[in-house]
C-alpha cells in the first residue's frame, strides 16, 4: 500500500503526463469547437471529473454558453446563472460538495440534460488584461470520495491558466475573421462611391497609424487594434458627391461644408456593428479631424477627451495628405511637411505624438520619398 508521499509523487506523474499529452493537440489546433472539446477532455481527466464543461462569456448576448458538454450538445444560460456565473461575476472558484443544498444551483441544465449533479468545481478563466473570460467547471467527482479536493481545485487552476491564451486566441482569430468579412460586405455594398485615391491613403494611413501607436509604448493588443481600424477613417467619403471628393479646384464653402460630414458620415456607418472592433472604429472616423486645440470637427473636442486612437489617425492622415498627390495638388516638399507638424504641434495636434513623429521621422516618410516633382498645393481632408 502507497503512504501519501508515494501516492502525491504518482498523481503529480499523471499531470505532467496528461498536459505533455495534451499540449501539441492544443497548440496545433485552430477550429473553436474542436479546441473546447480538447479543453473540456484535459480538464475532466485532471480533476477525475464525469463531465468538464468550458462555458465562454458572450456579453453581446448577457450569456454564458458552452459547444462542448460532455454527453449534449450546445448549452446557453443566463450570464449570471448558476455556479459558472456566481464564478464570472465574483472571479474567484467554488467547491461545492452537494448542488442541490446550495441554493445558486441553477437546476435548469440538468432539467434539460436529464443529469443529476452533485459535486462540482469552478475555476474563472482570465483574459490577458485580467477579465474573466470563461469558466472551468468539472461535475461529479469520479473515485472513492466522489467529492473534489483542494488539490483537484489546483489542478483545475493550473488547466485554466494553461487553457486561457490558447482561448482568447483563438476567440480573437474568430473576431478577426468576422470583422474582415463584415468590413468586405460594407464596403462592397458602397464601392462604387469611393474616393479615386482611398485605397492607397487608408492603407498608408493605417501603417503610419500602427507604427505611431508602437512609438508610444501602447500594449500590443492596442496596436493591432488601432492598425485594423485605421483604414475605415474616411470610411464616410463613399457618401461625398463626385463633384465634390474629386474636384480639382478649391473647394467652396458649401462645398467644404459638404466635405465635413464624412466624419460624422463614416461614424454611423461603424457604429451600430455587433463587432467591437468596427464600433472602435466608428470612433475613429469621428475623431480623426477633430484638433487638440479644440478647433476641430464635427463635435469640437478637445485634447484627451479625442479618443487616442482618432488622435493618433489624425496625425498619419495630414501627413499623407500634406506628403502624397491629390488631384487638386502635388505633394508638399519633405521639409515643409516636417516643419508644418512642428508648427501645429499642440494646436492641431497632441505633441506627444508630433514628437514621436519627428523621433521616427525618416521611418515613417520613406514611402513617400519616392514621388517625383513635389510643389506646394491646398490640403482637402
Amino acid at each position: 500500500m502507497m503512504d501519501v508521499d508515494e501516492k502525491q509523487t504518482v498523481e503529480s506523474k499523471r499531470i505532467l503526463e496528461l498536459l505533455f499529452s495534451y499540449m501539441p493537440k492544443i497548440a496545433a489546433e485552430r477550429k473553436m469547437d474542436n479546441l473546447l472539446v480538447l479543453m473540456a477532455d484535459l480538464g475532466r481527466a485532471m480533476v477525475s471529473a464525469d463531465r468538464c464543461s468550458l462555458w465562454l462569456v458572450d456579453e453581446e448576448n448577457g450569456e454564458l454558453w458552452t459547444k462542448v458538454a460532455h454527453g449534449v450538445s450546445e448549452l446557453r444560460i443566463p450570464q449570471n446563472a448558476g455556479f459558472a456565473g456566481c464564478t464570472v461575476i465574483t472571479g474567484e472558484p467554488l467547491l461545492i460538495k452537494d448542488a442541490y443544498l446550495d441554493p445558486r444551483f441553477d437546476r435548469r441544465s440538468d432539467e434539460k440534460t436529464h443529469y443529476h449533479t452533485k459535486s462540482v468545481l469552478t475555476v474563472p478563466l482570465m483574459d490577458s488584461i485580467g477579465n474573466v473570460m470563461g469558466v472551468f467547471q468539472a461535475i461529479n467527482k469520479q473515485g472513492e470520495v466522489q467529492e473534489f479536493t483542494e488539490q483537484d481545485l489546483e489542478h483545475l487552476r493550473l488547466t485554466a491558466v494553461y487553457s486561457a491564451k490558447t482561448v482568447e486566441s483563438a476567440m480573437l482569430t474568430a473576431e478577426l475573421e468576422a470583422t474582415q468579412r463584415e468590413i468586405i460586405h460594407t464596403l462592397g455594398e458602397a464601392s462604387e462611391y469611393r474616393s479615386q485615391e482611398t485605397g492607397d491613403h487608408i492603407q498608408r494611413v493605417a501603417e503610419t497609424s500602427r507604427k505611431l501607436a508602437e512609438y508610444l509604448k501602447l500594449p500590443p493588443e492596442e496596436v493591432e487594434k488601432i492598425h485594423l481600424a485605421a483604414p475605415m477613417h474616411d470610411l464616410g467619403k463613399i457618401a461625398i458627391p463626385d463633384a465634390v471628393l474629386n474636384k480639382p479646384g478649391k473647394l467652396t464653402e458649401e462645398e467644404y461644408a459638404i466635405m465635413k460630414t464624412h466624419a460624422e458620415l463614416g461614424f454611423k456607418m461603424l457604429c451600430n456593428s455587433k463587432r467591437k472592433l468596427l464600433r472602435f472604429a466608428a470612433n475613429v472616423s469621428r475623431a480623426h479631424h477633430e484638433r487638440w486645440d479644440g478647433k476641430g470637427y464635427p463635435l469640437g473636442l478637445k485634447g484627451e477627451s479625442i479618443p487616442l486612437a482618432g488622435r493618433i489617425c489624425a496625425v498619419a492622415d495630414v501627413l499623407d495628405a500634406l506628403a502624397s498627390y491629390r488631384c487638386y495638388k502635388a505633394p508638399w516638399p519633405e521639409e515643409k511637411v516636417k516643419e508644418e507638424f512642428i508648427k501645429m504641434s499642440g494646436s492641431q495636434f497632441q505633441p506627444e505624438i508630433v514628437d514621436a513623429l519627428i523621433e521616427h521621422w525618416d521611418e515613417v516618410f520613406a514611402c513617400y520619398r519616392v514621388q517625383a516633382n513635389p510643389e506646394d498645393g491646398d490640403i482637402r481632408r
